[in-house]
């Protein structure tokens, strides 16, 4: 991604974009720092290897222009009502709606999540990694300014269903993780609900669990499910770092990925919200059940070696210590969420 010189100047306006985003005390200007994220990250979607890149980024475009329209109009027409220069009325709880829509269509919330996983099979793995951590922190910190309750319930509720359901079926890594960052972002509006520190800390662990996995699909050049298979012949290292955190993202105790559901399930009980904590246990043991599918397959069959292997064993040698300091950060902070849940 960053082989041209010019990607480094991009990187830099898109997280600027959303300091801007993040840092504006206007509507506008919250626009504008999203105007600039997108316009920054068009050209590091665009690979010239990949013919997928370029359907994915024009796709990409599109949406995020669509939902920049729609939060752009609504905010003047917020704007004008508040100072009542308009001549028509119109209700200010349905202009949050209608801004609230046009930020959860960018972060790619459901049901308006029909863009994200087209895009993310368009795209490489480090490209993955920045549209399913780093572009949805704008979006959500602006929402978090204007929630409406009763409809961030519903989108809640849809997020988790459909990232859950999803995924079952999927044979690509790519749309996998994007069903299951749709799942994640439902926990992070739950979350948002309650508390800001709440959804800030499931946002840096899902963040930090998704760079592990995908530091490591990027290094074996892992896009399918059956390439899995081939980490029997890996060494145990390996095996244990990806699954591990594979485990911890499905929220699986006494993993890393646990400690934030349940600090997000401890705030929904004690707020009685019984119905919405059912739904969403009750579906994230489906996501749990395709990321154990996925760690059960690798280490409890043996298949042939594949034409790959060999390449790979001699990237995973050159990547050693950067899979032991992997491994040995991930088991500390399981150990700290260890610590903290028997407190």
């Amino acid at each position: 991604m960053l082989k041209n010189l010019s990607n480094y100047l991009f990187l830099m306006t898109l997280v600027s974009g959303t300091l801007i985003s993040i840092s504006s005390n206007s509507w506008l200007g919250a626009w504008i720092g999203l105007e600039i994220n997108l316009l920054s990250f068009i050209p590091l979607m665009i690979d010239t290897n990949n013919l997928m890149s370029t359907e994915a980024s024009l796709k990409y475009f599109l949406t995020q222009a669509l939902a920049s329209a729609i939060f752009l109009f609504s905010s003047i027409l917020f704007i004008l009502q508040l100072n009542l220069f308009s001549a028509f009325y119109f209700n200010p709880n349905f202009i949050t709606l209608v801004i609230l829509s046009s930020l959860l269509l960018k972060s790619g919330a459901a049901p308006f999540h029909f863009w994200f996983p087209g895009v993310m099979e368009g795209l490489n793995w480090w490209n993955n990694l920045i549209l399913m951590t780093w572009q949805k922190i704008a979006p959500l910190m602006i929402s978090s300014y204007c929630l409406n309750f009763n409809f961030i319930f519903n989108i809640i509720i849809l997020s988790i269903i459909i990232g859950s359901l999803g995924g079952l079926n999927q044979t690509s890594l790519r749309k996998l993780m994007a069903f299951s960052s749709i799942n994640h972002l439902g926990w992070m509006l739950a979350a948002m609900n309650y508390s800001e520190m709440l959804w800030l800390s499931y946002f840096l662990i899902y963040s930090y669990l998704s760079f592990t996995i995908i530091f490591i699909f990027n290094l074996f050049k892992f896009f399918h499910m059956n390439q899995l298979f081939s980490l029997f012949n890996q060494s145990p290292l390996i095996k244990f770092s990806l699954f591990t955190s594979l485990l911890s993202l499905g929220g699986l105790p006494p993993f890393l990925g646990f400690l934030p559901k349940w600090m997000v399930i401890q705030s929904i009980s004690n707020m009685s919200s019984i119905f919405m904590l059912m739904i969403m246990v009750m579906f994230t043991l489906i996501t749990l059940f395709f990321y154990m599918r996925m760690t059960y397959s690798a280490f409890m069959l043996n298949y042939l070696e594949t034409n790959w292997n060999y390449k790979n064993l001699i990237i995973s040698k050159k990547m050693n210590w950067t899979l032991i300091l992997n491994f040995f950060s991930s088991m500390s902070l399981t150990l700290i969420s260890l610590f903290y849940l028997f407190l």
